[in-house]
């Protein structure tokens, strides 16, 4: 079902390693919001989808994500590149690297590890996709907190790309509530409680 591609969604080249920023940014690829609860919530969700549009959309922007996570990785090893635990020391992100070396590891920022328990699915279409919603907006504030803490623009280039590719997924997923939404008041199923007038 997947095919992949040898180049990123969006060019990242960062000339200037910053543990400090890199431990940041590290939450959007294993964190509460970030891009591999994404992938995972998306992919699990699309089975129970009533439609096929529906399904396509969860798959198609479920493994957009795992693009954007190969992104945020890519984003963490350039900022890492080369540092020694003296760079992290200075940085004050010594736990970090104390836990990691210089890698990529699937945690937040606040050096929790990845859990599932973020990845929210449930057996309601209509629940889900509100779900992702808020998992769209909550990636994209994400993205917004790290653009005030980083001044790197190659940094705050790719970090652009991945803010605005949430924004464009929000707005699937409100077209894909909404349709799916009319759908179920015209055939009044799945427990919705909305009456055919």
């Amino acid at each position: 079902m997947f095919v992949y591609q040898k180049s990123l969604q969006y060019p990242v080249k960062i000339k200037n390693t910053n543990p400090k920023l890199a431990s940041c940014i590290i939450t959007q690829y294993g964190g509460p919001n970030g891009e591999l609860g994404a992938a995972l919530r998306y992919l699990s969700q699309r089975f129970i989808m009533p439609d096929d549009v529906t399904k396509g959309l969860l798959t198609d922007i479920g493994t957009e994500e795992l693009g954007h996570l190969e992104m945020v990785g890519s984003i963490v090893n350039q900022l890492s590149n080369g540092t020694m635990a003296k760079d992290w020391d200075k940085m004050n992100s010594a736990e970090y690297y104390a836990d990691n070396g210089a890698s990529v590891s699937p945690q937040s920022a606040q050096g929790s590890p990845f859990t599932a328990a973020s990845v929210a699915v449930t057996g309601d279409p209509l629940t889900n996709l509100y779900e992702d919603l808020a998992a769209e907006q909550k990636a994209r504030a994400v993205y917004d907190n790290i653009l005030r803490l980083s001044d790197d623009p190659d940094v705050n280039d790719a970090i652009k790309f991945l803010r605005q590719r949430e924004i464009i997924h929000f707005q699937r997923f409100g077209e894909a509530l909404n349709t799916l939404q009319d759908k179920l008041r015209h055939k009044n199923v799945m427990g919705t409680g909305i009456k055919k007038d």
